[in-house]
């Protein structure tokens, strides 16, 4: 089989999985499948899962790899239309009418027609990724749609089932090719099953020891292996903690990070207590991970590698 051309869709799962490694981002199968299928099919992609553990990376490297525009829309709570679809210039709006009066103009029809023009409309992120001027449908991420509110969802309907969104004083608008839809939440609250039915879903678990070491070789390369491996087997034992907010995979990279820039070599409860606010980011867990647990856990990680090395 050739090769894949840069820039195009992959034509197989195998691709898939090998232009997002390319893009330093290791899917397993079942995600290069679903992304996949959700390229071919011309679905949006709907991913799920705990904050930090890749949902938004995935958007953006597939972005890079097709060598296309990335249009976001940053969700949050109270989100409108105004904000995330468009909005029309008031203020230079006024400005055409005063000049048209002042000109003596009294078409009211044609002054009306000239302010609600293309000219004034300002796209926000949803029309952006609807309009694609280049002639290349953009990847539009619609990212943590769960801090939004019903009402947005329902409006969203129209988007995702027929790439349209409906200017009351320009008519509807339709994409000429599809945008590639990513949709992330951090399952903070139930989305409905309607706007689910319109996608494929994929869940985004964190990953397993061999897969974040690799991740940590490949965005921290200068990281030294017997760190590496004490800095996974921690973080992976952390995660069984009922702590309040787990280290996601960028929390695991910053340690990493930080732990390199302090030429540190391996693990040790001073180096942990100073740098622990890169991987954990409420106090309560600091408090706990610094106690008596924090030594515990340190004793078992060097245990294992020890034992595994």
């Amino acid at each position: 089989m050739a090769a894949r051309q840069k820039g195009s869709i992959p034509r197989s799962i195998e691709e898939t999985q090998e232009m997002l490694a390319a893009g330093n981002y290791l899917a397993g199968r079942s995600l290069s499948t679903v992304l996949f299928l959700s390229l071919k099919m011309q679905r949006p992609l709907f991913l799920e899962g705990e904050a930090g553990v890749g949902k938004t990376e995935i958007a953006k490297v597939l972005a890079k790899a097709l060598d296309r525009p990335l249009i976001r829309l940053q969700c949050y709570e109270g989100l409108d239309i105004a904000s995330a679809v468009y909005e029309w210039n008031y203020p230079a709006q006024m400005l055409e009418i005063r000049l048209a009066e002042a000109a003596g103009t009294t078409d009211r029809e044609r002054i009306e027609a000239d302010i609600f023009s293309d000219r004034y409309l300002i796209r926000r992120p949803v029309l952006q990724a609807l309009s694609s001027p280049d002639g290349r449908a953009p990847v539009f991420l619609i990212d943590e749609l769960d801090r939004t509110d019903e009402a947005f969802e329902a409006f969203l309907l129209e988007v995702l089932s027929d790439f349209q969104v409906t200017v009351p004083e320009l008519g509807t608008i339709r994409a000429a090719e599809p945008p590639i839809v990513i949709i992330t939440t951090n399952r903070t609250r139930e989305v409905h099953d309607a706007l689910k039915r319109r996608c494929l879903y994929h869940w985004v678990d964190y990953p397993k020891a061999e897969q974040e070491l690799e991740i940590i070789r490949r965005k921290v390369p200068g990281c030294n292996e017997a760190l590496s491996q004490q800095i996974v087997a921690y973080v992976q034992k952390l995660r069984t903690f009922d702590l309040f907010k787990n280290p996601g995979v960028a929390e695991t990279i910053d340690w990493a990070t930080a732990l390199t820039e302090l030429d540190r070599a391996a693990l040790d409860p001073e180096t942990i207590s100073d740098t622990l606010g890169t991987l954990l980011k409420y106090q309560d867990d600091i408090a706990r991970i610094e106690g008596g647990e924090g030594r515990k856990l340190l004793d078992e990680v060097k245990s294992e590698v020890r034992a595994t090395g």
